[in-house]
């Protein structure tokens, strides 16, 4: 190789540095990227999967970005998995990142429009360091979900069965702009998060035939109607701490079951978080923390 084309290829192969943020919800922890000077995004997916990589990387469930403003909205939020994958929104993702953009932007508790990949979001940023997010209303409709499952309440899919790893599971379906399967019972009764193998059986309810995108899945333990604990696998990341539009959803499916109240305390496994299902508006709203980890600087 010619002495030019060695100095060009170091100056195409010359990596950049980016600024990063580390938050966490409930041990659902992100990378944070201010990408609002311009739409492109500043890393890529293949160099998502690296940074996510807890050997060889920073360590994350996926890296979320700042972006411009789409209209009237205060910026616009995108993500990528760990897996390299773009899912329409992350619950304990979003409250991170409010708490990311009001530290940049050193503001005090405030309500932020944020433009998703499932819509607007709101979250509202609360005296006491938590985190309020008008999650907007629910998706019902199985095809819209999408589910490919035999709609049980109209066009609804509640306590569906499922035949997979030689039991039959009772699914209830619900987007809140990505999908879910919320399982309460399978054809031994109401769960037991101790029965449950979430390793073996995560994978085959997120690839399952009956889930065109593929789905998010919760197993689900009534403790009582206001209270629910949760093993959750994640579309994309496998086996997280904590999902917050899943516990979103859990809410929704509990209360279309008869199992759970408009307001529950969903724990998780990196702790709880607080759903509210309102009749006034038919909104959800999600409450909890998030919090700084570390800031630092990467190369991609």
């Amino acid at each position: 190789m010619k002495l030019a084309e060695q100095r060009s290829a170091k100056t195409t192969c010359q990596a950049t540095a980016v600024e990063f943020t580390k938050y966490q919800g409930l041990g659902n922890d992100f990378i944070l990227v201010d990408n609002r000077h311009q739409d492109e995004l500043l890393v890529s997916a293949e160099a998502a999967i690296k940074l996510c990589d807890r050997n060889f990387g920073i360590g994350g469930d996926g890296v979320i970005f700042a972006l411009p403003p789409k209209g009237d909205v205060d910026y616009t939020m995108r993500i990528y998995n760990s897996d390299g994958s773009e899912p329409e929104m992350c619950g304990n993702g979003i409250r991170c990142l409010a708490r990311f953009v009001a530290e940049k932007d050193n503001q005090g508790p405030k309500q932020y429009k944020v433009l998703t990949g499932a819509g607007l979001i709101q979250p509202d940023l609360l005296e006491d360091g938590q985190v309020c997010v008008d999650m907007g209303e629910p998706i019902l409709q199985a095809d819209r979900i999408p589910t490919t499952l035999t709609p049980t309440q109209g066009s609804t899919v509640v306590q569906a069965p499922l035949q997979l790893a030689g039991q039959e599971w009772l699914v209830s379906c619900v987007s809140m702009g990505n999908p879910h399967a919320v399982v309460f019972a399978n054809s031994n009764g109401n769960l037991q998060l101790s029965d449950i193998d979430i390793r073996a059986l995560g994978p085959q309810f997120e690839t399952n035939s009956v889930f065109p995108k593929k789905t998010n899945t919760h197993f689900v333990q009534i403790l009582d109607k206001g209270h629910v604990k949760v093993s959750v696998w994640e579309r994309g990341a496998g086996q997280t701490l904590a999902c917050g539009t899943g516990a979103c959803a859990i809410v929704v499916a509990g209360v279309l079951e008869g199992k759970t109240d408009r307001k529950c305390q969903v724990d998780l496994p990196g702790g709880p978080l607080v759903i509210e299902w309102r009749e006034s508006d038919n909104h959800i709203y999600m409450t909890g923390p998030a919090e700084l980890a570390f800031r630092g600087v990467t190369e991609v």
